[in-house]
């Protein structure tokens, strides 16, 4: 499988040189897709191998993320796999997704790390089961872990999105999007890493956006 690694960062100078590197021993080719960072984010990719896409101000993860998607199908690529930039993923679980790929149709494969939640905060537990629950009610698919940004996308499905939001809740409309479309999601279990990386996503901002998105699409599901 032809696949590419896209990360989408926002100063994610303390990780990005390690992953890049760490992502390119493997010989898989890394995009980043770098969301106005005003440290050397940008440098350090690219130094380590990876092709660098810019946004010229702070858009959005998916916005980034809707970027490098169009970059991995106009080159060809069979899929993508998004990690994200903090260091919270790890490069040796991205075999997992491309051995999963080999046997299953699935039009995404998301990581689950709700079997190894002993690193995990409590609430991030809390909000990821509930959530995890909500958008399996929404897809009508079982989904553990949701809110994991480690996923392999088919170049199938991602030809066909049209995606119409640009913030956090992107991962979320995502998976909403390849269910209207058929496609099937499963998951394969993969490392969880915690430590003292700061979260880029805005409690309360980033939390009204998600809910006002959910509110949207269960007033418009069938039942």
């Amino acid at each position: 499988m032809k696949a590419c690694v896209i990360i989408p960062t926002y100063n994610e100078a303390r990780t990005i040189g390690s992953l890049v590197s760490a992502i390119r021993r493997d010989n898989l080719d890394v995009v980043v897709i770098d969301d106005g960072s005003s440290d050397n984010t940008v440098s350090l990719a690219r130094d380590n191998g990876a092709t660098v896409l810019k946004n010229p101000v702070n858009e959005g993860k998916g916005a980034s993320l809707a970027k490098g998607f169009r970059y991995a199908s106009d080159r060809g690529f069979e899929a993508v796999i998004t990690m994200d930039g903090d260091g919270q993923h790890l490069p040796k679980d991205i075999s997992s997704f491309i051995q999963l790929a080999g046997r299953s149709p699935a039009g995404i494969i998301i990581g689950n790390r709700m079997q190894k939640t002993g690193a995990m905060p409590w609430l991030r537990i809390i909000t990821n089961t509930f959530m995890s629950w909500l958008i399996s009610l929404v897809t009508k698919q079982g989904i553990p872990d949701s809110q994991c940004g480690f996923r392999l996308i088919r170049r199938e499905l991602l030809e066909r999105l049209n995606l119409m939001t640009t913030k956090y809740e992107t991962e979320t409309e995502i998976l909403i999007r390849a269910a209207e479309m058929g496609f099937t999601i499963e998951s394969v279990a993969i490392n969880t890493v915690y430590g003292d990386e700061k979260s880029q996503i805005n409690s309360f901002l980033d939390t009204a956006r998600f809910i006002r998105f959910i509110i949207r699409e269960i007033w418009i599901m069938p039942f």
